[in-house]
């Protein structure tokens, strides 16, 4: 084990210690850590209050600036399974004290939960096998210790503290699809494991942000200075600068909690899910947010809701506005994820960030759910609380990584320089009033005030009321700021880096011309689809997207719309149940706009891909009313399709595409393929099998315009 843990974290510097003693956490990840065990030791804490005593209590200050100091004075290290406390070492070379903990895995009415037995030899996810592989805790008691909100629970299997974590990855695909949802004695036994299902900020007591912020380096000098020109009968001076402390200190925490107080409000998200309960019965409950853990099967409302947690969709389609998390606000489509089983493919393992498309994250809203054949839309819930992505993002928030600009080094440089000069001054008035032979009372007097001039004490004051105001204005654009040292950083900053796409062009895009390609060669560009043949090409374009119908609106990528648009063809969303003629295989059909179009051109969607930034393309499956065979349309970047077209693609190819990208122009590909193939093969083929010896069809020029603002400070 030990040299597992050395080559996952060479940034272990513990080399000198046994390594049951400590422990490498989440290597590779941001959240990295290193852990050691410590044990009270309490003859050394008792020799402690010695020297603290003696130091009027100064060398207990640097023990609570200094946590590791302390806890390497009072405990001894000592092995994991027997640690007390834990010394956390961060990626960043920060240092954090937590308790471990002891709690029983009780449930509410006091009885213990046993290991679930293992009744169903086919449903896995409630078998004693899957529990003790996934959650491998023992049930009649844990330990853990809990860090940024997130907790870490003793694996008494393995000697090795882990993350506790949910269902987001290294799970068969298939094992999913034998969930049924679980009993109540299962959603006991995890709700102890995982806490409720809240993102919850917490408020800090006034008491304690009194202390804190009293009791930072800055103000306890300036207590020392105080006290000192209170003696020196400096009264008036001496009050001026306490009532400005009081002031700034009432100020910062006044602000302080309020922004706590709106961060909470803003945050906290609530409401009732229906939850399937295991059983003979398989019934559905509608309960509270709060109590759903990872295993959960939920449905989803057929108009929409807010997701409390992050869910994998098993069944049906979802239409989702995840604006909260990517700063988008066009809808996607969410697809259930494929079952390995029925498809007849290999039975990967589920990774939350591989398969996005299938996952609906916590606090995104779901606009739209669909089904057919009267399935109701079903997903299992992967991850609660502080794990969900958007948990992830208040963490963010609550512990930003540390900052080292050169602000933060300037200001530590300049006390110094000023602790110096007041220490050299000290020394010398020291040394000079002793030949003097004054009084001694009188010379540490004298010498002291050097240290209190030297460094002014009104300087945290003026800093916290700076920070305080603003704040104050930042409130007021509605910007929450509970680090208030990033204030002062960023006021350091000169210059601003943004992205082209929304930021610097307008939103939307405008159709510049359409380049067929016929033969091997491209043909005159048509301005507008008037100027263009109903082919395969205008087929492409207002089949390969990812458009869908929300209250009678077409709403999906700008892209995409703008290409349908421009073909000024028809989209029709239909149900089984009203009896549309395409729902044996298609719930989605295009055709030219008119109340009797050609059969053929209605076009049925038959199997949609995504479009995914990774391949940098998106495809379609579709059938022609009266086809016998399937048609592949895909689009994307030219050099992608280019790379998987076999034919069509004319000479002067890489010449045109340069011509257009000179003049900023967007430009997208699309390429076809003929798929003599069967329903189920279709359906069971994977991407890589479809995208595949395709025709080149052509090019689709779109201009993304510059803002007005942009371009004048072009011109300037």
């Amino acid at each position: 084990m030990s040299s597992e843990r050395s080559s996952r974290n060479p940034r272990a510097d513990l080399s000198s210690e046994d390594d049951s003693f400590s422990s490498a956490l989440n290597a590779g990840e941001e959240d990295e850590i290193i852990i050691v065990g410590y044990k009270l030791d309490p003859f050394r804490r008792l020799l402690l209050l010695i020297p603290c005593i003696l130091t009027a209590g100064i060398l207990a200050l640097v023990y609570y600036w200094i946590p590791k100091f302390y806890i390497r004075s009072c405990y001894r290290i000592c092995r994991l399974s027997e640690a007390t406390k834990i010394l956390i070492k961060g990626k960043y070379d920060q240092n954090f004290v937590k308790d471990v903990h002891n709690h029983g895995l009780s449930s509410s009415s006091g009885t213990r939960n046993e290991p679930v037995k293992q009744t169903d030899e086919e449903n896995p996810a409630t078998s004693q096998v899957f529990m003790e592989q996934r959650f491998p805790y023992s049930a009649n008691h844990c330990r853990y210790f809990s860090f940024q909100k997130m907790k870490y629970l003793w694996n008494d299997r393995l000697k090795i503290f882990e993350k506790l974590r949910g269902l987001d990855r290294d799970i068969p695909s298939s094992l999913f699809f034998s969930l049924t949802g679980l009993t109540q004695d299962e959603q006991k036994q995890r709700s102890v494991l995982f806490g409720p299902n809240l993102i919850q900020v917490h408020i800090t007591p006034l008491i304690q942000l009194l202390f804190k912020e009293v009791l930072t380096p800055f103000y306890i000098f300036q207590l020392f200075s105080c006290t000192l020109w209170y003696t020196d009968q400096y009264y008036y001076y001496a009050s001026c600068i306490v009532l400005l402390s009081i002031s700034s200190i009432v100020a910062s925490l006044w602000q302080t909690r309020k922004i706590q107080r709106d961060l909470r409000n803003t945050i906290h998200s609530s409401a009732l899910v229906n939850v399937f309960r295991g059983g003979e019965d398989n019934e559905i409950s509608a309960i509270p947010s709060e109590d759903l853990v990872p295993g959960d099967m939920i449905e989803l409302p057929r108009h929409g809701c807010i997701m409390q947690c992050d869910a994998l969709l098993l069944e049906g389609n979802v239409i989702v506005n995840e604006s909260m998390l990517t700063g988008e606000s066009v809808p996607v489509t969410k697809t259930p994820l494929p079952n390995p089983t029925a498809a007849g493919q290999a039975d990967l393992l589920y990774d939350i960030k591989q398969h996005a498309r299938h996952t609906l994250y916590c606090g995104t809203h779901v606009i739209q759910s669909r089904y057919y054949e009267g399935h109701k839309v079903c997903a299992v819930v992967v991850r609660t609380g502080f794990s969900t992505l958007k948990g992830e993002l208040v963490r963010s928030i609550l512990y930003p990584k540390p900052v080292d600009f050169r602000f933060n080094r300037h200001t530590y440089a300049y006390v110094g320089v000023l602790a110096g000069l007041a220490l050299v001054g000290f020394i010398y008035t020291f040394i000079v009033m002793i030949g003097e032979a004054l009084p001694a009372w009188y010379i540490v007097k004298r010498a002291l005030d050097f240290i209190t001039i030297a460094i002014p004490p009104a300087l945290p004051a003026a800093m916290t009321a700076g920070l305080v105001y603003a704040q104050v204005r930042l409130r007021k654009l509605e910007i929450y700021c509970i680090s208030p040292r990033s204030i002062n950083i960023a006021g350091a900053i000169n210059c601003c880096v943004f992205d082209k796409t929304g930021t610097l062009t307008e939103d939307g895009l405008d159709m510049q011309e359409v380049v067929p390609a016929v033969d091997g060669a491209f043909s005159p560009p048509a301005f507008n689809a008037a100027q263009l043949e109903q082919d395969l090409l205008t087929i492409a374009m207002a089949s390969c997207h990812s458009l869908t119908m929300i209250e009678s609106r077409l709403t999906g990528d700008p892209l995409d719309l703008k290409m349908f648009e421009w073909t000024d063809w028809q989209l029709e969303e239909g149900a089984r149940e009203e009896g549309n003629r395409f729902d044996e295989l298609a719930p989605t059909v295009v055709h030219p706009r008119g109340s009797s179009p050609p059969p053929e051109l209605t076009i049925g969607i038959v199997r949609q891909f995504p479009f995914a930034s990774k391949m940098q393309r998106m495809s379609v499956v579709t059938r022609g009313l009266e086809d016998s065979t399937f048609s592949l349309f895909v689009k994307g970047a030219p050099e992608i399709i280019q790379s998987l077209c076999v034919e069509g693609v004319p000479d002067d190819f890489a010449e045109i595409l340069q011509q257009f990208t000179a003049r900023g122009y967007r430009v997208i590909a699309v390429g076809y393929r003929e798929l003599p193939w069967n329903y189920v093969r279709v359906q069971r083929a994977t991407r890589e099998q479809l995208d595949s010896e395709l025709r080149f069809l052509g090019l689709v020029v779109l201009e993304n315009r510059l803002k007005p603002p942009v371009t004048t400070s072009k011109r300037r």
